[in-house]
């Protein structure tokens, strides 16, 4: 296995709201793509082939929640407080600020989206 996640979802109940945050705190353009019944919009990737990536997702199997369920861990580098910086100010809310997981491993942070879910960061040292 080359990668420990393939592809992520993120729920949402607004996917515009939910688009314009991450596109505010990550200054990225997320690339619309809609079914009948499920509205994404997939966050951009280097290599399509190799890269991991994922999408924000409208439908009806898809619900946010900052209580329970997995916690995603999205990459932030180079500073994790590059982009908790800009998370108030897009609409969202710093849970954990950011904290060194250990000098070999980098540093981590959680904030709670647009939508209501919780998302953590992690940055290399």
């Amino acid at each position: 296995m080359k990668h420990a996640v393939s592809w992520f979802e993120i729920p949402t109940e607004d996917i515009e709201r939910a688009a314009k945050f991450y596109e505010a705190i990550f200054s990225i353009n997320l690339f619309p793509m809609d079914f009948p019944n499920i509205k994404m919009r997939i966050f951009p990737v280097e290599d399509a082939k190799d890269g991991i990536s994922g999408a924000l997702v409208s439908s009806d199997f898809h619900k946010p929640s900052h209580e329970y369920g997995p916690l995603l861990y999205l990459n932030a580098n180079p500073d994790v407080d590059i982009v908790l910086s800009k998370v108030e100010a897009a609409g969202g809310h710093v849970m954990v600020p950011k904290t060194q997981i250990s000098e070999d491993n980098g540093y981590m942070g959680v904030f709670v989206d647009t939508e209501g879910n919780r998302i953590a960061l992690h940055s290399t040292p």
